[in-house]
Formats: C-alpha cells, sequence, structure tokens
C-alpha cells in the first residue's frame, strides 16, 4: 500500500468531523477491510434485499439516498419493495433510519413527492425517514449508501456505498435489458432504458466510518429546512422534522480481509448556518482524487455519469501532459438523460469543455467510450467509478463535474489493497481494485473476466479493436436505421439485419465517442446555463476548483 496514494488527516481540512477519530494517530483510513463490487443494480438490490430480510431485533439499518421509489421492487417478487422491505424490517425491531433529499420542485421535474413517499410505510412501521434540504441553493444532497450493523454478531456488519439509487430505472443487469420500472428518459435510449451502474460491499472497521457519515449528518443541530414555505408545506403534511436520537455507536467490526479504505465526501458551506461537523464544507473528494491522479502512471480508467467543465478537463489533462506514458480511458453515455431544448445544450456544452481538453492534453492516449445493449440501444452509464494503474479506486456518489465536487452532498470510498506496493513488481491478482477493473472491462469486451488483459498496451488495444469492430458492423448494416440522439448519432440494424437478435454481431458493447459538436444556438445557450446546471460551490474561494 501506498500512503501517498491517501490523504492523511490534515489534508482532509475538516477539524470538525470525528470520521477518523478512532484510527491510529497520523492515519485516516481503516485497514483490514473484504471490499467487493456489486456491479448493476440487480446484483445489488438482491443483495440488499437478503442483508435487511436477516436482520432482527436491536440491529440497525441506516441508509442515505438522493431519490427513493417506495415501490422499487428489490427482487423479481413484486412485494419485495424498497418500502416494503425496509417497513419489514422496522416491525421487527431494527432501528430503521432514513435520510433521502427532499428534492427541487416536482413542476421543475424533480421528484419531492416521492421523496415524501417512500418514508410513509417506514415512519407507521416504528423506523424514521427524513426528508433532507441542507443544501445550496440548487444543490442536492447526492449521497447513496447504507449501513447495516448486527447487535449479536459484528462481523457480519456490512456497507454498501456508490452510485445506485433505491429508485426505478436501476434494477438492471449484465443482459442491460433495463428496469422493467421505468424513468422518463429521451426517445433514444428506448422504451426501457438499459443502465449501467456499480455499488460495492463494504466489510470490516470502514463500515463504522461509513455509519460515522450518517451519525454526523443525522445529528447535526441545521434544521432540516431553513425555507418557510417548506416548513409550512411539512406542518401541513404533518410531516416529521425532529430526528429522534440514534443509540451509541457501536465499536469497529472486526477485521475481515486486506484493503484500505478511506472514506471521503463532499459538504458544501452552508448559509447562514453550516453543517456542525463541517462549517468551511469538506472536499475530501476532489483532494484525495487529486493526490491520487498526480501519482498516476500508466492509466487512469473512469466511468461517469458526465465528464463535465473546464476544471475536470484541467484536472485530468495536466496528468496526461507531465506524463506521457500516462493513457486514460473514460466510459460515459452516448447520449445525456435529456433531451430538452432548454437543458440539453448545457450538459453538452459541459462535455465539450472536459473532452476537448482531455485530447488537447494527450491525443490519442485517450479513448473515451459509450456502451449499448444488443438492441443497438445506448446504454446509460451512471456508474462514479475512478481506477490508476490498478492500485487505487474510488467508488462513490460523486461525478467528474463541478456540483459533485464542491457543490452537492457526496460521499465516496477510495481503497488499496495494503499487500500492495506501487513501486513494487506486480499488484496482487486479488487486489480489489485490479478485480474491479476486469469485471468491468469484461462486460464491456464480452469476454470472461480472466480474459482481460492486464498489461495497459494490451487493454488499450483490446478497447479500441472491440469499439472499432462493433461500430464497422453497425455502419455496414444492410437495412440500416438511425437511432438519433443530439450528442451522438448511431446506425442501428434492424432486426432483420440481425440487430435485434444479435447474430453475426462482434463480442463487446463498446462505440467511439467524440466530443459534441452543438450547433451555434446550442453553444450560445449551453455557455449561459452550464453554470446553473453545473454550479461551483467553491467560487470566491482559494481552493476552488
Amino acid at each position: 500500500m501506498d500512503p501517498d496514494l491517501f490523504l492523511m488527516p490534515h489534508e482532509r481540512r475538516n477539524a470538525h468531523t470525528r470520521i477518523d477519530d478512532h484510527l491510529p494517530e497520523g492515519t485516516a483510513w481503516s485497514v483490514g477491510n473484504t471490499v467487493r463490487p456489486l456491479v448493476h443494480g440487480a446484483t445489488y438490490f438482491a443483495e440488499l434485499h437478503e442483508r435487511v430480510s436477516a436482520l432482527g431485533e436491536g440491529d440497525l439499518l441506516y441508509f442515505v439516498d438522493w431519490r427513493g421509489d417506495p415501490d422499487q421492487q428489490l427482487t423479481e417478487d413484486p412485494a419485495q419493495t424498497v418500502s416494503a422491505t425496509f417497513s419489514a424490517a422496522a416491525r421487527r425491531g431494527v432501528d430503521v433510519r432514513g435520510l433521502v433529499w427532499r428534492s427541487h420542485w416536482k413542476g421543475f421535474g424533480f421528484h419531492a413527492r416521492k421523496s415524501r413517499l417512500v418514508g410513509l410505510e417506514i415512519n407507521e412501521a416504528g423506523g424514521q425517514c427524513l426528508r433532507d434540504m441542507r443544501v445550496r441553493t440548487g444543490g442536492a444532497h447526492h449521497q447513496k449508501f447504507a449501513v447495516l450493523r448486527h447487535r449479536q454478531d459484528p462481523a457480519r456488519d456490512i456497507a454498501f456505498v456508490g452510485g445506485i439509487d433505491l429508485c426505478h430505472s436501476r434494477r438492471d443487469d449484465a443482459g442491460h435489458r433495463g428496469d422493467p420500472q421505468t424513468r422518463d428518459m429521451p426517445r433514444v435510449f428506448g422504451p426501457r432504458p438499459a443502465w449501467h451502474d456499480v455499488q460495492v460491499a463494504i466489510t470490516g472497521p470502514a463500515v463504522h466510518d461509513v455509519e460515522t457519515s450518517f451519525r454526523e449528518r443525522w445529528g447535526d443541530s441545521t434544521p432540516l429546512t431553513m425555507n418557510p414555505g417548506r416548513r409550512l408545506s411539512s406542518l401541513v403534511h404533518g410531516e416529521d422534522l425532529e430526528p429522534r436520537p440514534l443509540h451509541a455507536q457501536a465499536p469497529p467490526p472486526p477485521e475481515s480481509g486486506h484493503e484500505a479504505v478511506q472514506v471521503l465526501r463532499t459538504y458544501p458551506t452552508l448559509r447562514p448556518k453550516g453543517f456542525d461537523f463541517a462549517p468551511q464544507g469538506e472536499r475530501s473528494i476532489a483532494d484525495a482524487n487529486t493526490k491520487a491522479v498526480r501519482k498516476a502512471r500508466r492509466l487512469i480508467y473512469l466511468e461517469d455519469q458526465y465528464l463535465w467543465s473546464e476544471e475536470v478537463g484541467r484536472h485530468f489533462g495536466q496528468a496526461l501532459r507531465e506524463n506521457p506514458d500516462l493513457r486514460l480511458i473514460a466510459v460515459i453515455p452516448a447520449h445525456p438523460d435529456t433531451d430538452g431544448a432548454l437543458s440539453l445544450p448545457a450538459q453538452l456544452h459541459g462535455r465539450k469543455l472536459a473532452m476537448d481538453l482531455l485530447l488537447a492534453a494527450g491525443g490519442d492516449r485517450v479513448a473515451v467510450y459509450g456502451l449499448t445493449n444488443l438492441a443497438g440501444l445506448p446504454v446509460y452509464v451512471h456508474a462514479k467509478v475512478c481506477i490508476i494503474d490498478d492500485v487505487w479506486s474510488s467508488i462513490g456518489s460523486d461525478n467528474f463535474n463541478r456540483r459533485s465536487w464542491s457543490s452537492d452532498s457526496e460521499l465516496a470510498c477510495a481503497v488499496q489493497d495494503h499487500r500492495a506496493e506501487h513501486s513494487g513488481p506486480a499488484v496482487p491478482g486479488d487486489a480489489f481494485a485490479l478485480r474491479l477493473r476486469r469485471e468491468l472491462t469484461a462486460e464491456h469486451l464480452g469476454v470472461l473476466q480472466e480474459e482481460v488483459p492486464d498489461d495497459v498496451d494490451d487493454l488499450w488495444d483490446a478497447m479500441a479493436a472491440s469499439a472499432d469492430a462493433l461500430d464497422a458492423w453497425y455502419a455496414d448494416g444492410r437495412q440500416p436505421r438511425s437511432v438519433k440522439g443530439r450528442s451522438a448519432w448511431w446506425p442501428r440494424r434492424s432486426s432483420a439485419a440481425g440487430g435485434g437478435t444479435g447474430v453475426g454481431r462482434p463480442a463487446g458493447r463498446l462505440r467511439r465517442l467524440s466530443p459534441p459538436e452543438p450547433n451555434p444556438l446550442q453553444t450560445l445557450w449551453g455557455s449561459w446555463t452550464y453554470p446553473a446546471a453545473d454550479p461551483d460551490g467553491t467560487l470566491g474561494r482559494a481552493d476552488h476548483i
């Protein structure tokens, strides 16, 4: 393990948090953990349902989410929904507590009503799920994690951290046929949008650190909302706004493996009153990624929902300029999650800002890909993953854009194998970062995990060849029909030509992406509206990104 790839305690730049209090002096990470990747919502939801269903009296379930849909199924059984599963746990005597972002007004296309409904059944069952609006103007609570602790057997304690919300559209699997419970998406994604996402399951002492993040936010003295109109609405609906005290926190669970885990957060500075545990905010996610990227030698592998902004382009571009041996691979959505004439230009503008700078810095050492399913429809990439040299990795709720690193609340986990040496001859074959990268790229290449090259040059060539073959296959269809998105144009074969069944189709899902080319009106409107879509919560500070 390379300690220089983690933040030291003072580098968190937040003396008010107690997240590192139980750790040995001079460290800000827990060792002895086991971290498992849970790729796809169906994988995560099935394990979450199984684990929650096994909780008993005196155990606890703490969860935080950007959005929760009470009727979202966790399994194929329509009765096993988020609300039903969590409420049943509360009725068995499990201490169930939840914080869900209250959301902006539903008239703007948000989910304020859904975030209220997800808590009603849980509260009636004896748990407490609250709506949290302690955000900057235009900001969001974007964290997505759950902590399960067991009164009688702490070795079973587990935390789930990542980018998967407890809501519609997330329960997809490796087949990428989409979640039957859909959300509104642009037509380019088809009637049942395919969804790619990643969560991790953590056992060991780091569970305590994730739990501390929940406890800090739950017990903060700042009111859940300081907006008079929102408070009045809550009173009219009889909404609970007072978090009940939590039981005393148990000691960290026993060690279970060989991964070191550092819990990282984004919290903005709030006005007029900041968080008790972060009165000046916290930017440890951005700071940790910056520190790790500076030491990148061969490969930065990214999966992200956005990849926006000049700041993000410069962030990775600087590393590419300083190291001529460094390559960057990014897997992002082929098309944004919006198609509106007013909202799409800002997304195109943000992506173009980042991609232009990356390509200017790295040239042919930068490759950006989208994903497609067997029907030829784009897969929406919602994962938030960064893997550096198969040694350091970060998985969380944060995207590579300004708002995730400065303006919204986020939570991520950086992981290293503490048996590995960054300067050593080889990474252990079962190290988490390497396992995660193999699993992700194996699916994208359409091969078995043991067939994925570990050598950077071989991996680069394999991904390029796979994308080129698939692009050529679609382009040469006998009966092409077009599925056009305003940031992507992919010829897509009709079922008569084999596109619907995959007959004759090369293996893999990768398609090459270039920077978007918005028209002059989109460029003008996008430049005006981009600061609202992707605010920089550190503007005016000396350390803004």
